[in-house]
């Protein structure tokens, strides 16, 4: 008898299934199974285009500053500091892609799969095509800095990737320390902005630092939508965003001050270039996205916001720079 309760206890634990562990640990244990080979529309997605407008935003934006000071104006400057900041943002992406990937914080999330994540591409190809967008980015940097010779400059490059990898590279990556908005507004606004402005004019007048200002803004605005639309996530993986650590109702009012700061920057900046005004009218993507940060139901809403964040940006900088050059 106590044979056959011991079969019938053995055949209850077999047919009993088992509750999925608690998400934690390396992914290259455990990897998200996507389905289907990588395509190319994957590799596109990985870029994730609809932050580049952030890196876009500082550039136009710094190159209106460098035009309102005079008939010195270059643009083939001004283009390869667009590359730079475009290559620059493509390689974050990418190894952001690799090294949430390995820590197993991309495992379980709300927006689309990445691809070290999902198992379907080899962590160090992920890894490689990041550094090779820094290297490229290098070369162009390099280029203009033995046009301008402004050889310093070297510095500030190298301390732009240095950042764009240990945002969440390395044993103690600053983004999973609450970090990440400090670092994104220094580089994403302050360097990158005020870096274009100078290798073209060599001085940097009061509108350049007002507008590196407002970049910077927006950038980390488009950070706190996509760590709020992680929250939860991040909670459970260990990851202590700035969002995590103050917050939901917190994180929305600083997205709602870093949408409009920048609207009263403008407003400022119209007293001396009254086209400036006209930068208002991005509020119509900027606006929406506050009120879907306010009132969302479902975490995949703050996509919207992040892509709406990132459009307000860039209309913005074309205000500033008509402006500016006007």
């Amino acid at each position: 008898m106590a044979a056959s309760s011991k079969r019938k206890s053995s055949a209850r634990t077999k047919s009993t299934p088992r509750t999925p562990s608690r998400t934690s640990g390396n992914p290259a244990r455990r990897p998200v199974v996507e389905a289907g080979p990588v395509t190319a529309a994957d590799w596109i997605g990985a870029a994730r285009l609809r932050t580049l407008p952030l890196a876009a935003a500082p550039v136009i934006i710094g190159s209106g500053a460098a035009r309102s000071t005079g008939p010195e104006f270059h643009w083939v400057i001004a283009l390869a500091c667009l590359a730079v900041a475009v290559l620059l943002q493509i390689g974050v992406n990418f190894t952001n892609d690799y090294s949430d990937g390995i820590r197993g914080t991309d495992a379980v999330r709300v927006g689309p799969a990445r691809l070290t994540a999902s198992g379907r591409v080899k962590p160090r190809t992920v890894l490689i095509i990041g550094l090779s967008f820094f290297a490229l980015a290098a070369l162009v940097g390099l280029a203009i800095v033995v046009r301008t010779e402004q050889w310093w400059m070297l510095a500030v490059g190298a301390a732009c990737i240095v950042a764009a990898w240990f945002y969440t590279g390395g044993k103690r990556p600053y983004g999973y320390a609450g970090l990440g908005e400090v670092f994104v507004f220094v580089f994403f606004g302050l360097v990158a902005t005020l870096g274009t402005t100078w290798v073209q004019v060599f001085q940097l007048p009061q509108q350049a630092w007002l507008g590196a200002v407002a970049a910077g803004l927006f950038a980390c605005a488009v950070l706190l939508a996509n760590n709020l639309r992680d929250i939860d996530q991040d909670r459970e993986v260990g990851k202590r965003t700035l969002t995590v650590l103050i917050g939901r109702r917190a994180t929305q009012v600083l997205f709602t001050l870093f949408i409009l700061v920048p609207f009263g920057i403008a407003v400022f900046l119209a007293l001396v270039f009254p086209i400036a005004w006209i930068s208002l009218l991005a509020l119509l993507a900027g606006l929406p996205a506050v009120l879907i940060v306010w009132t969302y139901r479902q975490p995949r809403e703050l996509v919207i916001a992040l892509a709406l964040t990132s459009l307000t940006s860039l209309l913005y900088a074309g205000a500033l720079f008509w402006a500016f050059a006007g």
